[in-house]
């Protein structure tokens, strides 16, 4: 099977390899095919991905010409670095580990960086889970890991199709949803997230979006006192979290 090995971060290459990749289950964090690719190999694979539920994406030949050395045909695919599970599962993980446990959804946070804390900060918080979108956010790859310093090994880390669906699933599994917005007058020192919670952080431009806010049971803001107006949304993250600790703290 070809694949090359670049900072830590497996690529796999060649229509076939890819296609037999798929086909035996292997863990695939997303498929770059080359703009324009055509033929019956490319639609039994494009199939397969969308079963499968694999993120795909069309870029310029250049793209996969810097990426890798040797003949790609069009086609290139990155490992997944860890075990993802499904969400049902990462619930009753964090229900059966504690009465009480803290979630992390990520709504469109895009900055692999930026994951990587905030999976370390939810890890030293004593959270369980971390929730991305399938498409539209960071990849969680070497770099991603290696930011986090190693604790999306020990957290779980679910990835979904939808974020919508899985937030919903979320609250009818007994969990509050809580979204941290500057668009709100109401503080994270007057809500309640001592029970079940899933905190739901936005992209760095964008913030969280509609969709989502709608569905939060609970939309709080940080208190900013200084000139700037906002918090880089690891450092948010943070803050929510450790909010989330104090009032737990408290209530003992």
């Amino acid at each position: 099977m070809k694949y090359m090995e670049e900072s830590k971060t497996q690529y796999l290459f060649g229509m076939h390899p890819v296609m037999e990749a798929v086909k035996t289950g292997k863990k695939l964090e997303k498929v770059l095919f080359k703009q324009g690719l055509e033929g019956p190999q490319f639609r039994e694979l494009m199939e397969l991905l969308k079963i499968r539920e694999i993120p795909f994406q069309f870029v310029p030949v250049e793209k996969l010409n810097r990426s890798v050395r040797g003949a790609h045909q069009g086609v290139l695919a990155y490992m997944s670095q860890i075990d993802y599970v499904d969400l049902e599962q990462l619930v009753n993980d964090a229900l059966g580990m504690s009465e009480n446990p803290v979630l992390m959804i990520l709504d469109g946070v895009s900055d692999v960086r930026n994951l990587g804390a905030i999976a370390r900060s939810l890890e030293c918080a004593g959270g369980h889970g971390i929730i991305v979108p399938a498409k539209g956010g960071a990849a969680i790859n070497a770099e991603a890991i290696k930011s986090s310093a190693g604790a999306l090994m020990r957290i779980d880390a679910c990835k979904v199709p939808n974020l919508r669906v899985a937030a919903y699933y979320l609250k009818q599994s007994g969990f509050r949803l809580i979204a941290a917005t500057e668009k709100v007058d109401r503080k994270i020192y007057d809500v309640d997230m001592t029970g079940p919670c899933a905190i739901i952080m936005g992209s760095e431009g964008k913030g969280i979006s509609k969709a989502m806010l709608d569905l939060a049971d609970d939309k709080a803001a940080i208190p900013m006192a200084g000139e700037i107006s906002s918090l880089n949304v690891a450092a948010a993250s943070t803050v929510m979290l450790y909010e989330a600790v104090r009032q737990r703290l408290a209530k003992q």
